[in-house]
């Protein structure tokens, strides 16, 4: 069940080479969003222990 997300999109797209490319950017859309990521809160690790 690790790969159902990518069995449901290449299985959504009846062309190969979409469905491929599909695949991939949402793969690396998953990769660049912690980086994209600006959030003014941080987490509890910078926080103050006082």
């Amino acid at each position: 069940w690790y790969f159902l997300f990518a069995y449901a999109i290449l299985r959504s797209i009846p062309n190969k080479l979409g469905g491929v490319l599909a695949l991939l950017f949402s793969i690396l859309i998953l990769m660049l969003v912690p980086v994209l990521h600006t959030s003014k809160q941080r987490g509890n690790t910078f926080r103050p222990l006082s």
